[in-house]
C-alpha cells in the first residue's frame, strides 16, 4: 500500500464552502425571522427545539464514537478520527444554542389554550408541566398527573440536569481531543492510555444519561405519555444520525482532495455501521409501537393516536420507509457499501430521515394538528428554511474546528499502522 501521504496536511475553511455555509445560515434566520412574524412562533419555537436537539445530538455522537474505538481498542478508524473529534470541539457551543432554546421556550410566554382548552398564559415549549399553577389545587391550570411528577419535572432541577449532562459530555469530548493533540506532540503511550481511561468513563456517564436526556429534552413536551424504551430510541436515532454525518463528512473532504489514505475499507466499515444501527433503530421504532398499540392503555395511546391525525399519518408511515427501508436495500450488498456514489446518497437520505423522524417526536405534541392543513402542508417551509439554517450552522463551526488541527491524521496513534493497512 502506498504510504507516501503527507500526514501534515491541514485543512482550510474557505472558498465555496465557506459562502454556501453563510448562504445557508441566512436561509435559516429568514425563516426564523418570517416565523415570529407571521404568528408561527410556537411553531417556530419548536423548530429551534429539533433543530438545536438534532446539532447536539450529532455532536455527542462524534464523542461517543471515538470513546467506542479507544474502549474497543479498535486500530481500523484511526484513519478517521478527526472527523468525529471535530464534532467533540462544536459540541460546546451545539450545547449553549440548545440551552438557550430552552431557556427561551420556558421563560417566555404567550397566550393560548391549556390542556382543558381555557386560554391563559403558557410558555412556547414544554406547557404542559411548565405551566404556573399546574401544581396548585384550585387554578384552572392544574393538572393531578403532572403534579405526581412535579418532583422531576420542574424548571431548577430539568435546567440542572440539563447542565450537567452536555457539560459532562463537552469536558470528556475535550479531553479527548486534547490527548489526541498532545499525542501527536508526544508520542507514546500515555496520552493514548490517558484517552482509554477517558473513554471508560465517558460510556459509563452516556450510558446512564443519554435516556435521560431523551425523556428530558423530548418525551417531556407530552409529559403525560411516557415509554421506557423512548431513551433507546433516540439513542439509536443520534447514533445512526450522527454516523452518516460523519460518513458523509469523510467522503466530502475525499472529494476536496483531503484525506487520501481513507479507503474503500473504511468506508465500507462505517456503511456497516448505519445499515447494522438502522436495522436496530427499527427494532426499537416497531417494539415501542407494537407494544403500545397491543396493550391499548389510554395515556400511552394517545401518543400515537395523534401522529395518526391525517396531518401526521402520511408523515408517520414515511419515516419508516427512508430509515428502514432505504439503508436496508441499499446496504445490504458488500459493494453498495464500496460505492462512494451509493453511501453518499444513503447518508444524505438517512440524514434527512432521521431530521423527520425528529420532527415526528416534536411536531405532534406541539402545534398539533393545525386546523385547515393537509399532510402536505403541515410541513411548512419554515421548518425546511431552519433545517437549512442549522446545517448551515453545523457546516461553519465544524469546518472551523478541522482547520484548528495541525493535522488531519493522529499521526502518532499506536495503531496509525493497523488503520492505514486496514483491508475487509
Amino acid at each position: 500500500m502506498n504510504n507516501s501521504h503527507s500526514f501534515d496536511e491541514q485543512f482550510e475553511f474557505k472558498g465555496k464552502a465557506k459562502t454556501w455555509s453563510l448562504i445557508m445560515i441566512a436561509i435559516g434566520a429568514i425563516g426564523l425571522i418570517a416565523g415570529f412574524l407571521t404568528g408561527n412562533g410556537e411553531r417556530t419555537f419548536a423548530d429551534l427545539l429539533l433543530n438545536g436537539y438534532y446539532l447536539t445530538c450529532v455532536c455527542i455522537c462524534g464523542i461517543f464514537f471515538c470513546a467506542v474505538q479507544y474502549v474497543a481498542q479498535a486500530g481500523w478508524s484511526t484513519a478517521v478520527l478527526r472527523i468525529p473529534q471535530a464534532f467533540a470541539k462544536v459540541l460546546p457551543y451545539a450545547g449553549i444554542i440548545l440551552l438557550a432554546i430552552i431557556c427561551a421556550g420556558l421563560f417566555i410566554t404567550h397566550t393560548g389554550p391549556n390542556e382543558e382548552g381555557k386560554m391563559t398564559t403558557i410558555p412556547y415549549l414544554y406547557k404542559l408541566w411548565a405551566l404556573k399553577g399546574v401544581t396548585i389545587k384550585g387554578n384552572e391550570n392544574y393538572d393531578a398527573v403532572i403534579t405526581a411528577k412535579s418532583g422531576y419535572l420542574n424548571i431548577p432541577f430539568f435546567l440542572i440536569r440539563l447542565v450537567i449532562y452536555l457539560a459532562s459530555y463537552s469536558w470528556l469530548g475535550r479531553l479527548l481531543v486534547k490527548y489526541s493533540n498532545n499525542e501527536d506532540e508526544l508520542g507514546g503511550m500515555f496520552n493514548y492510555n490517558k484517552s482509554f481511561k477517558v473513554s471508560v468513563i465517558f460510556l459509563l456517564i452516556f450510558g446512564f444519561t443519554v435516556p435521560l436526556f431523551a425523556f428530558d429534552t423530548i418525551m417531556s413536551l407530552e409529559a403525560h405519555w411516557f415509554s421506557t424504551m423512548f431513551g433507546w430510541y433516540n439513542f439509536a436515532a443520534l447514533w445512526v444520525g450522527g454516523l452518516s454525518v460523519i460518513t458523509l463528512t469523510l467522503i466530502l473532504l475525499r472529494q476536496a482532495g483531503y484525506m487520501e489514505w481513507v479507503t474503500d475499507d473504511h468506508l465500507h466499515n462505517l456503511g456497516q455501521l448505519m445499515f447494522g444501527f438502522s436495522v436496530f433503530w427499527t427494532y426499537l421504532w416497531f417494539a415501542q409501537f407494537l407494544l403500545t398499540w397491543y396493550a391499548n392503555i389510554p395515556e400511552e395511546a394517545a401518543y400515537f393516536y395523534r401522529r395518526w391525525e391525517p396531518q401526521f399519518k402520511p408523515w408517520f408511515w414515511l419515516n419508516i420507509v427512508i430509515n428502514f427501508l432505504a439503508p436496508l436495500l441499499t446496504l445490504m450488498s458488500r459493494d453498495s457499501k464500496r460505492k462512494v456514489s451509493i453511501l453518499k446518497v444513503v447518508c444524505i437520505i438517512l440524514i434527512c430521515g432521521h431530521w423527520l423522524d425528529y420532527w415526528q417526536m416534536i411536531m405532534p405534541g406541539t402545534i398539533g394538528a393545525v386546523k385547515g392543513s393537509e399532510w402536505y402542508t403541515i410541513l411548512s417551509p419554515i421548518d425546511l428554511a431552519m433545517f437549512v439554517g442549522f446545517a448551515g450552522l453545523f457546516i461553519f463551526m465544524l469546518a472551523t474546528a478541522l482547520s484548528s488541527f495541525k493535522s488531519l491524521i493522529p499521526k502518532k496513534h499506536p495503531l496509525l499502522e493497523e488503520s492505514l493497512h486496514h483491508h475487509l
